[in-house]
């Protein structure tokens, strides 16, 4: 086969070093790709929200699937135009995304359902959602009703910080993303990521993984697009999941399919979990960054395979096989990220033979001149695996460690939750 990934971090990396594990892998191109990913893969300068420039580029390039790997291309359409064409693609259509692309809808579809989920309201001006705010009162939760690459969504702890979470978005720190503002009711547990392949019909869960949202160890600082995370998930149980499943997903992809709008691609369900029951934080039409690299590490070369049938609607003959076994990554990030940080500075990393249990997933990197640089906030995924999450931790963090980067930092405390 030759195929296509579209999108160029560390999720489209680890997504590219499992797929050319297969045999069934002829060629790889991804686009735009990014340096670590030029080490497997062609790399392509492709408009990748552009359908009608995805489609010329496959027909060009006798592409036989391409996979979706950012949420902007399905936002755009981008699954629609492939499949308008009859090429195969794996990602739902941009009516379906709204279940990332929208809060609101997203919403919407729980209460249609009757999935569980935080109470919650919709604004489109900032002095109602001030009321609201004021009526409430905090902790309670800020959420940019559209996609804003990880970054639109506030706990606050206090009034005040709810109300400058409310001005921000309307005043623009969002784009268009921040046009309404959806305000949902703080919600108490531990939140974990379930992962489950949906192609239209048929439901196939593929994982579980646990993040770290906050800049800061101890789970302090702003937010951020991730900076670390594990698979699996302890605290989503077998019973949980069937739970998840039953009450949650299932529901969500039934209601999807009734009004028109299957669902085909992979639901990542951020949950909220307490006393034993699940709730929905908020769905996503893709796979996490950086639960892509936990995931695709164990998951292996069987990725192609489960997404070839997710994309063929045939989900119903194939199954997840899971070794015994557990993976962590560890997000190295530019100085000053999430806020202002230095772009082009330089990266010297270890040497790496090819193994699977240890692998430096590149998020924002490019050579320049023969150097490794970093060209974004997030820039690499030092990731391992091992029998046990110890294991995992420990040789992520050694492979963090032997990066020589001055200009990056890392949390040192990704997978305390579970050890």
């Amino acid at each position: 086969m030759n195929i296509l990934i579209l999108g160029g971090g560390g999720r489209e990396h680890a997504l590219a070093w499992a797929i050319r594990q297969n045999p069934k892998c002829d060629r790889l191109i991804v686009a735009p790709g990014n340096a670590g990913i030029a080490g497997i893969a062609r790399c392509a300068e492709l408009a990748i929200t552009d359908g009608a420039a995805v489609v010329n580029f496959c027909e060009e390039n006798a592409i036989d699937l391409v996979v979706i790997g950012p949420e902007a291309p399905l936002a755009a359409g981008v699954a629609d135009a492939l499949r308008t064409a009859g090429i195969l693609a794996f990602g739902p259509s941009a009516a379906a995304a709204q279940l990332e692309a929208s809060k609101s809808f997203t919403k919407e579809i729980c209460d249609a359902c009757g999935a569980p989920t935080a109470a919650w309201a919709r604004f489109t001006d900032a002095a109602t959602a001030r009321d609201h705010i004021a009526r409430v009162g905090a902790p309670i939760v800020v959420k940019a009703d559209g996609l804003a690459a990880g970054k639109g969504v506030t706990v606050a702890m206090t009034e005040a910080e709810a109300v400058a979470a409310v001005d921000a978005a309307f005043g623009g720190a969002f784009g268009d993303a921040g046009a309404e503002v959806v305000i949902e009711e703080f919600m108490t547990g531990e939140e974990a990521s379930f992962f489950v392949l949906v192609d239209g019909t048929n439901c196939l869960p593929i994982g579980t993984a646990q993040d770290y949202k906050r800049v800061g160890e101890g789970d302090t600082g702003p937010n951020t697009g991730g900076m670390g995370a594990y698979s699996p998930a302890p605290v989503l149980t077998d019973a949980i999941q069937a739970q998840v499943m039953a009450e949650i997903v299932e529901p969500t992809v039934a209601e999807m399919a009734r009004r028109g709008t299957p669902f085909q691609g992979v639901l990542y369900a951020g949950l909220m979990i307490e006393n034993g029951r699940a709730r929905l934080v908020e769905y996503n039409a893709r796979f996490g960054d950086p639960e892509a690299q936990v995931l695709m590490m164990r998951l292996g070369a069987q990725a192609l395979d489960l997404i070839q049938a997710c994309a063929e609607g045939r989900l119903d003959s194939v199954t997840a096989n899971w070794a015994e076994d557990h993976a962590l990554t560890v997000v190295l990030a530019a100085n000053g990220y999430p806020g202002d940080h230095q772009n082009g500075t330089a990266i010297r990393l270890p040497e790496l033979t090819e193994c699977s249990s240890r692998m430096i997933f590149h998020a924002g990197t490019a050579r320049r001149d023969g150097q490794l640089v970093a060209t974004g906030g997030r820039v690499l995924n030092a990731t391992g695996r091992g029998a046990t999450l110890a294991e995992a931790r420990d040789a992520a963090y050694a492979l963090a460690e032997a990066v020589d980067w001055p200009d990056g930092f890392f949390r040192r405390d990704i997978g305390w939750r579970a050890l």
